[in-house]
């Protein structure tokens, strides 16, 4: 089923269709900081910027922000407490837990956290891309617009952030929490939202869904709305197909015949930039290019320097639930910058959105304003949480009265950042090491396959793992899901049901 049409619920705004990409761990300045030489208004980076390796250190020597990032090999610190130090240049201890709201947000403590982490690391974390490193997003940020002030929604790792994404709250969690993991996130998202006002929504994933870390999508009446994206996206563009909420998951697992194509380190970015190159032009070319709003962020920094003081006051918490020990967060400060594109025809080629107008005096564009953005899209009848409801939302970017004719039809094609020996690739791919995200994914798929009520849940499971195995594994653990669902629809279970495999 395609998107609604506006003569089924009149709207204001033009689009008929939100497509969503986030792509993981880099910071604004590391991948588009750089963009300020071609265009000024960017508040971007000018090499002038920089970190002392010691912050105690009135003598410490300084790393300044250079232009050297290509093939990022070292995955930098990114849990809660790293990133308090790498935002208030000091370390993490339990008296932060009294004193953290009333310190100032200095960004000068990434040099020194990578250093304590790796010698040699902060050479790394204090380089961004130069514009003609990321062709993709250079002709994006030329054609479309970028925003400037979007903030992860909280200080810390990948899946809280992208639980903020559909739902504006992670439900109290600030790292992998095996419990929640198993029964599956219990609130509301904005996929709910739109199914109750009439709207559709699909999921085009690769190796697996990282949305099913939501309890409510693994209902059976949901099933259908997962698409493989291979076989169904670019056909369903063709075919004016497209619902109203679309979700692009990109692939998670880096093996030597499938890429990853997610950007996290030690991922090669070239193949992100394929991946969303791939998307666009798909978009561009469909009857329903003139009805699409196509939003691009990444769900964290991954521990990369920014230059932006992170917001740390004002900040409501979605649902007043505190995090658990030892840091006891009460989701009332934003994380670091990270990159954030809006590509639509109806908004000016050039475009820089900085800090939104309200709703509040002390609102931010952050992961959230997607769900305040497309309530107001699609006149929603309420806000999923507090913190949907404080986010600034930008759908006042689309200030045409008509569609634009003159969008890029095709995109450039990715700059190859180096090139491997076959056996190189087979030990860097197939045999790595899995990175935190990819454990909670085979931890899920545990979940979806049944496995987590074996003795090996949760750490045994992933303890040793390679990506190789990973990869195959959380494939196969969706399939059978799926399978077990179409099983219990054939047997009349409610379609409300959440099926849990035995």
């Amino acid at each position: 089923m395609g998107a609604k049409s506006s003569s089924d619920a009149p709207r204001k705004y033009p689009i008929k269709t939100v497509v969503v990409l986030v792509q993981e761990n880099h910071s604004f300045d590391h991948m588009l900081g750089w963009l300020k030489t071609l265009n000024p208004e960017i508040d971007g980076v000018t090499g002038s910027e920089s970190n002392p390796i010691s912050t105690s250190d009135p003598n410490s020597s300084h790393i300044f922000y250079g232009d050297n990032a290509a093939y990022v090999d070292p995955d930098p610190g990114h849990s809660i407490q790293d990133i308090y130090e790498q935002v208030f240049g000091i370390k993490w201890t339990e008296a932060a837990l009294t004193s953290e709201n009333t310190l100032t947000p200095k960004m000068n403590g990434f040099a020194r956290n990578s250093e304590r982490i790796q010698q040699g690391m902060s050479e790394a974390v204090m380089n961004g891309f130069k514009p003609e490193a990321l062709p993709v997003y250079k002709e994006l940020a030329m054609n479309f617009a970028i925003c400037d002030r979007w903030f992860a929604s909280i200080p810390s790792l990948t899946q809280p952030n992208r639980l903020y994404v559909h739902s504006a709250t992670s439900h109290g969690a600030t790292t992998n929490d095996a419990k929640l993991l198993a029964k599956g996130y219990p609130q509301k998202t904005i996929f709910e939202s739109m199914d109750e006002a009439g709207f559709t929504f699909a999921i085009y994933y690769q190796d697996t869904p990282a949305t099913l870390f939501y309890r409510n999508l693994r209902k059976l009446k949901y099933l259908k709305k997962f698409r493989q994206y291979n076989l169904h996206f670019e056909k369903h563009c063709k075919k004016g197909k497209l619902p109203n909420y679309v979700v692009i998951e990109p692939r998670y697992f880096d093996l030597l015949n499938t890429r990853a194509n997610d950007d996290h380190p030690l991922h090669d970015v070239s193949e992100g930039q394929k991946f969303v190159k791939e998307v666009y032009e798909a978009l561009r070319a469909s009857p329903q290019w003139n009805e699409v709003l196509f939003i691009i962020i990444y769900d964290e920094h991954g521990g990369y320097y920014d230059h932006v003081p992170t917001p740390v006051t004002g900040v409501p918490s979605p649902d007043d639930i505190v995090g658990p020990a030892p840091y006891f967060f009460k989701f009332d400060r934003l994380g670091v910058r990270v990159p954030a594109f809006l590509i639509s025809p109806w908004l000016e080629p050039g475009t820089v959105l900085h800090e939104p107008s309200g709703p509040e005096p002390t609102s931010q564009y952050e992961h959230s304003s997607i769900a305040a953005t497309v309530k107001k899209l699609f006149n929603l009848k309420e806000f999923l949480t507090k913190r949907d409801a404080w986010a600034g939302t930008f759908e006042g970017v689309l200030t045409r009265t008509s569609p634009r004719t003159d969008c890029p039809v095709t995109l450039p094609g990715p700059v190859k950042l180096r090139e491997l020996p076959e056996r190189v690739k087979l030990r860097e791919f197939d045999e790595a090491n899995l990175s935190e995200f990819q454990e909670e994914l085979v931890q899920m798929a545990a979940v979806l396959n049944g496995d987590h009520k074996e003795e090996i849940y949760p750490q045994n499971l992933v303890k040793g793992m390679k990506v190789s195995k990973a990869g195959m594994y959380v494939e196969e653990a969706f399939k059978k899901f799926c399978d077990e669902c179409k099983k219990a629809r054939e047997c009349g279970v409610d379609e409300s049901e959440v099926i849990v495999v035995s």
